[in-house]
C-alpha cells in the first residue's frame, strides 16, 4: 500500500507525464518539475530527454516557466503550470506562417550581432520577434508567476536546492532559446553559424565597441603567434628584413598610382583633424575647425605607396638591388559585412616589399613567396592549396600579374589564403625610383609585394574543425599536450606524493621530445569540465594521470581527432614522450591526408556551364557540405567573367598553375562561349 504522501507524490507524476505527452504529440504545452524534499519527484531527467529530442524538430517542445513543490502535506496546484497555448486556436497554416515569421526574425536579430551592432540598433527587432511569440503562444512571454513560500529547510540544504532549480532553468532557457555559452549550431544546419560559434565558444575572439573591428582573444592570439613565428622564418631565409612604416599614409601617395587608389579608395579610413575641442554648449567633443589637416591622412589598406617613397631614398645603385623588407602590421580597410577574421575593417598581417634590377627577378621572387605560402599552409597548417594566377579582374590593384594560393572549406567555398604580386614597374614610375646598372645607365626598378593574414586562422578553422569544437593541428597548436591530474584522496599524503613526483617526471619527458605541454591542476573545475574545454579549444592530445595510473606505470591517452581518437589507451609512463610525439606526427599527417582528398573531391571537371550555374546559384555560405569548384576550359574575357558573377555569384578563384602550365586547355572550347580555351580555370563561390 501508498501512504497518503506517496500517492500524493505518484499523482504529481502522472500529471507530469501527462504534461509531456501533451507536449509531444501537441508541441503546446509548457511545462518544468523541479524537486522538493520530502517525497521528492525527480522529472529533470525527462525534461532533458525531451529538450535533447527537440532539437531534430522545428520548435521548442519545452520551456522552463514554473515549479512544482511536492510536499509530505500537500500538492501546490498553483506550482504546476500545464497551459495550453492559443496556438491551439490557429490554423495549421496561420501557425506555419507565425513559425516561419518567427525564425526569419531571430536570423536577422543573430546576423546583427554577428555583424557587430549595439543593444540599442537589436532592441527594436527584438520587440518584433517577441510580438511574433506573443501571437503564436502568448505564454512563451508571459511574465512569471511569483513562486509561495517552500516549506523551511536548513539553510545549507535550501541554498543547495535554489541553486539546483535555478541551473535547471538556465540550462532550459538556454537550450531552448540557442543561448547556451557552449552550444554550437551543428555544420549541417547552418554552416556559417557552426563558424562564428566555433570562434565564440573556444575563446578565438570576440566583437568590438568598434563595429568591424574584432578582439583577439588570447587563444586566438597565440594560434597567430605560431604562425607568425614559421613564417618569420621562412621571410628571413628568403632574404627579407623586418622593418616598420607608419600607419598613416599622406593622401597625395594614394594618388600617385591611379589604379592602386581606384583599387582601394572604397575601403579607406581618413583622417581630416589632428585634435579635438569641446563643442560651443560644451556637451561634446568634436573635431576642432582650426585643426583641418591640409593633406589628409589615410589609415594604411596597405604600405606599397608609404614603402616605395621610401625606396626612392635608399635605393640609387644595382648594388642596391634587390631590395626586401618586411613588415608585422595591423592594416584598416572599412567592411561593410563582416566575418571574424575571413573579413574585418582591421586586420593583422605582414606585407614584404621587394625591388629589383630585371624582371626575372621579380617574378621568381613573386612565384617564390607563393610557394612559401603554399607549404606553411601544407606543413604547419595541414591544409593543401591550390597555387594558381588571378585573372585581370581579380588582380591586386597596380600589378600585372597575381599569385594566389586557395584553400577549399568544408562547405564547398574556396579561401584566398595569401598572394603574392608582381608589380612590375608601375610603383617604382609613380615614385621616381631608379638606379643605376653597372653600364652606368638609369633604369626603372621592378617590384613584388606579397602578404598573408589573420585570415589563415578562418581558414584553418574551416578546413579541420567538427561540431564538437575546434581540431587543431599539432604543429600549429599552442599546447600540443593537456595533462589533467586526478588527486590522490586528501588523507594520502603518499600518494600526493607519488603523483607529485611522477606528473614532473611526465612532463619533462613530454617536454624533452620538443612538446608543448600544459598541467590543467585547477582543483576548483571538475575533471570532465576539463576534458570537455580542451576537446573544445582543440587541444590535440589529453593525458589522464589517476592514482591507480601511478602504482600501475601507465597514463591514459585521448586523441582529439584522427583514427586513434576513438577509444582511450593505457601508455606506459616511460615511453609516453616517444609515444605522444609519434602520434602527434601521425594525427598532423592525417589531417592534411583528409584535408587533401576533400580537396581533390570538391574539385569538379567535365562541367557545362548551366550544370555549374544550376549548383552555384543556391549554394550559400551556410550550406554544408556545398558544392565544391569546377575546373572548366575558358577563354579569358573580363565581360563574361563579370556576367557569370551575375548570373550564379560564381568567380574565377585562379588559373591552377599546374593544369594551365600543363597545356591543358589546349584544343579546347570555352565552357561559357564555345571560343577557343586560354586557360584552365577554377570557379566556385568564395568568402
Amino acid at each position: 500500500m501508498l501512504s497518503k504522501n506517496n500517492r500524493k507524490g505518484q499523482f504529481a507524476m502522472m500529471m507530469v507525464a501527462g504534461a509531456f505527452l501533451c507536449t509531444a504529440s501537441h508541441n503546446a504545452v509548457r511545462a518544468f518539475v523541479t524537486p522538493s524534499t520530502n517525497g521528492a519527484i525527480v522529472a529533470r531527467r525527462a525534461v532533458r530527454s525531451l529538450m535533447t529530442t527537440s532539437t531534430t524538430t522545428s520548435s521548442p517542445l519545452v520551456s522552463a516557466t514554473r515549479t512544482t513543490t511536492v510536499s509530505s502535506n500537500k500538492i501546490h496546484s498553483s506550482s504546476v503550470v500545464l497551459s495550453m497555448s492559443s496556438s491551439t486556436t490557429l490554423t495549421d497554416e496561420e501557425k506555419a506562417t507565425l513559425e516561419a515569421q518567427i525564425k526569419a526574425k531571430g536570423d536577422e536579430i543573430r546576423a546583427m550581432k554577428d555583424d557587430g551592432a549595439d543593444k540599442a540598433a537589436v532592441a527594436p527587432f527584438v520587440e518584433e520577434l517577441l510580438a511574433l511569440k506573443a501571437k503564436l503562444d502568448p505564454s512563451s512571454v508571459a511574465p512569471p508567476e511569483k513562486k509561495k513560500q517552500q516549506q523551511k529547510k536548513p539553510k545549507q540544504q535550501q541554498k543547495k536546492k535554489k541553486n539546483q532549480q535555478q541551473q535547471e532553468q538556465d540550462d532550459a532557457s538556454n537550450f531552448i532559446e540557442g543561448r547556451s555559452v557552449d552550444f554550437i549550431t551543428a555544420r549541417s544546419v547552418d554552416y556559417s553559424k557552426w563558424y562564428n560559434d566555433i570562434i565564440r565558444v573556444t575563446g578565438l575572439a570576440e566583437t568590438s565597441p568598434v563595429r568591424g573591428c574584432m578582439v583577439i582573444k588570447p587563444w586566438g592570439m597565440s594560434l597567430w603567434d605560431r604562425v607568425r613565428t614559421d613564417l618569420d622564418q621562412r621571410i628571413q631565409d628568403h632574404g627579407a628584413e623586418n622593418a616598420y612604416f607608419p600607419v598613416l599614409i599622406p593622401k597625395s601617395f594614394l594618388s600617385k598610382e591611379a589604379e592602386h587608389v581606384d583599387g582601394f579608395a572604397k575601403e579607406c579610413a581618413v583622417v581630416t583633424h589632428h585634435r579635438l575641442t569641446a563643442s560651443p554648449d560644451g556637451t561634446e567633443l568634436i573635431a576642432d575647425p582650426d585643426a583641418e589637416l591640409e593633406d589628409p591622412l589615410i589609415v594604411r589598406p596597405t604600405s606599397e605607396t608609404m614603402i616605395w617613397y621610401m625606396f626612392r631614398k635608399w635605393i640609387v645603385s644595382h648594388r642596391d638591388l634587390p631590395l626586401k623588407v618586411n613588415q608585422w602590421a595591423n592594416v584598416m580597410r572599412w567592411e561593410l559585412r563582416t566575418r571574424p577574421f575571413l573579413r574585418t575593417s582591421e586586420f593583422l598581417w605582414q606585407e614584404g616589399h621587394t625591388a629589383h634590377a630585371t624582371s626575372e627577378s621579380a617574378i621568381d621572387d613573386a612565384r617564390t613567396m607563393m610557394e612559401q605560402y603554399a607549404e606553411l599552409c601544407s606543413d604547419l597548417l595541414a591544409m593543401p592549396v591550390v597555387k594558381g594566377v588571378k585573372s585581370p579582374s581579380e588582380r591586386f590593384a597596380g600589378a600585372e600579374d597575381t599569385y594566389t594560393i586557395e584553400a577549399l572549406m568544408q562547405n564547398g567555398w574556396a579561401l584566398q589564403s595569401g598572394t603574392s604580386h608582381f608589380l612590375g614597374q608601375s610603383f617604382g614610375k609613380a615614385f621616381d625610383v631608379t638606379f643605376q646598372d653597372a653600364d652606368g645607365q638609369t633604369k626603372d626598378v621592378w617590384g613584388t609585394s606579397w602578404g598573408v593574414s589573420t585570415r589563415l586562422l578562418g581558414a584553418l578553422i574551416m578546413t579541420h574543425s567538427d561540431d564538437d569544437g575546434l581540431v587543431l593541428p599539432p604543429r600549429v597548436a599552442p599546447t600540443q599536450v593537456v595533462i589533467v591530474p586526478i588527486p590522490a584522496k586528501k588523507n594520502d599524503e603518499e600518494g600526493k606524493a607519488a603523483m607529485e613526483t611522477t606528473l614532473d617526471n611526465l612532463v619533462q619527458n613530454l617536454k624533452s621530445k620538443g612538446l608543448r605541454v600544459k598541467v590543467d591542476d585547477r582543483d576548483y573545475v571538475r575533471n570532465g569540465a576539463k576534458y570537455f574545454e580542451w576537446e573544445r579549444k582543440g587541444v590535440p592530445l589529453r593525458i589522464e594521470l589517476g592514482p591507480r595510473d601511478v602504482k600501475n606505470n601507465v597514463c591514459i591517452f585521448k586523441y582529439r581527432a584522427g583514427s586513434d581518437s576513438d577509444e582511450k589507451q593505457s601508455v606506459d609512463l616511460t615511453n609516453a614522450g616517444s609515444i605522444a610525439h609519434e602520434g602527434l606526427e601521425t594525427l598532423q599527417e592525417e589531417l592534411l591526408q583528409a584535408a587533401t582528398e576533400r580537396l581533390e573531391a570538391g574539385i569538379t571537371t567535365g562541367a557545362t556551364y548551366d550544370e555549374m550555374k544550376v549548383a552555384l546559384e543556391s549554394d550559400e555560405a551556410s550550406s554544408y557540405p556545398g558544392v565544391g569548384l569546377y575546373l572548366v576550359p575558358w577563354k579569358c574575357d573580363a565581360t563574361n567573367e563579370k556576367k557569370i558573377k551575375e548570373e550564379c555569384k560564381g568567380t574565377i578563384r585562379c588559373y591552377p598553375l599546374k593544369e594551365n602550365e600543363a597545356g591543358m586547355m589546349k584544343g579546347q572550347k570555352c565552357f561559357y562561349s564555345g571560343e577557343d580555351a586560354t586557360h584552365m580555370a577554377l570557379f566556385g563561390r568564395a568568402f
